[in-house]
């Protein structure tokens, strides 16, 4: 009898251990862009936008004018980054978003 209940609390474990990343509060942060940059097939200018990211969804705002919305993945650096900041590649796509302070950096799909 105890096996089972060691089993149905394992069970529920492991059920919560996976739901909670679900939960988990949206990232919100105001970066400037310097140069033209493109994120999929839109192209967005030099200024100021706001990155919003929930779970693996990200929206790019103008103001409150939404510019862009793309699907990307977390993953996992070695080191925390330095600063909060936009990458992009040699021609000028967006290919990923850091955080100060974080190891985990947001990747968009090339």
């Amino acid at each position: 009898m105890k096996s089972k209940s060691l089993l149905a609390y394992l069970v529920l474990f492991l059920a919560l251990a996976v739901a909670v990343p679900v939960f988990a509060k949206p990232v919100a942060t105001n970066l400037p862009i310097t140069h033209k940059m493109k994120v999929g097939q839109t192209e967005l200018q030099a200024g100021d936008y706001r990155f919003l990211i929930d779970g693996n969804h990200l929206s790019i705002l103008n103001g409150k004018k939404q510019v862009v919305q793309t699907d990307g993945r977390w993953e996992e650096r070695d080191s925390k980054s330095q600063y909060t900041c936009v990458v992009s590649n040699a021609d000028g796509s967006l290919i990923e978003l850091r955080f100060e302070g974080k190891t985990s950096v947001f990747v968009l799909p090339q």
